[in-house]
């Protein structure tokens, strides 16, 4: 059984632990108090910073502007041939954090998982998670890697790159995330006398309720393409705005 390290325990870090628990002989390192209540509540042992590092294969699952520091913090660890992930909601920079720390005889992929511990209560079945090799990854071990994901936990798992993602991210999770926060802001809302689409809108609002500050606002600063897809929405919003208060296109 192939070895896992996971680097960080906070509310993705637990979902991947547990879900790769069965297929892999994991070591895991957070050194949170929360880490530490979560392990021990799983029956999940704590282990260094070194030998998490030291795994065939190391996760990071750490919030964006850690990816850079972690991955200085365990260049000198990492072993020859190990392949280092990142499950960050932007590729972009954490590709060229984790291609500048870590030694080159270490393989990356970048993946972002997108769903969260909300989205997955159901199970993984069917959810999406992109795959972006960064160094070292030829398209065997890509392969590998999909299969894996299909195969043992039914994710719909796809190849990309990180500028594509990100891209699409900018639009999909940016706007995705700034309505909800702006509704959010809105409550109290109806609950009785509703439409579907007012049904659907609410509920996409509950999957991202529950994510941290810290993953909005990476998502909305630290993807270069975010702020153009942001002023876009809000200069088409500004003109819909003024366009129904001086009544055009009014019978």
């Amino acid at each position: 059984m192939q070895s896992m390290g996971v680097i960080g325990l906070g509310a993705f870090g637990q979902l991947l632990a547990q879900h790769m628990r069965p297929y892999f002989e994991l070591k895991v390192h957070d050194p949170s108090d929360q880490a530490k209540a979560f392990a021990q509540a799983n029956d999940i042992a704590l282990t260094s910073l070194a030998d998490c590092a030291s795994a065939q294969i190391v996760v990071l699952a750490v919030p964006v502007l850690q990816i850079g520091p972690v991955a200085h913090a365990i260049a000198s660890f990492v072993r020859p041939g190990a392949t280092v992930f990142d499950v960050a909601s932007v590729k972009v920079g954490p590709a060229q954090a984790m291609k500048a720390a870590l030694p080159d005889h270490v393989r990356i992929i970048g993946t972002h998982p997108l769903f969260g511990p909300q989205s997955a209560l159901g199970g993984l079945d069917g959810l999406k998670i992109a795959i972006c090799p960064v160094r070292g990854a030829g398209s065997k071990r890509v392969a590998q890697v999909i299969a894996f994901l299909r195969g043992a936990l039914q994710l719909d798992a796809f190849e990309s790159n990180p500028v594509s993602h990100d891209k699409d991210m900018a639009m999909v999770q940016g706007l995705t995330h700034l309505i909800a926060k702006v509704l959010d802001q809105m409550e109290p809302l109806p609950r009785r006398q509703t439409t579907l689409s007012f049904d659907y809108l609410v509920n996409a609002m509950q999957l991202v309720r529950g994510d941290s500050d810290e993953l909005f606002r990476a998502i909305e600063r630290e993807n270069p393409y975010s702020a153009d897809v942001r002023s876009r929405f809000f200069r088409l919003i500004d003109e819909l705005r003024v366009s129904l208060e001086n009544g055009e296109g009014s019978a």
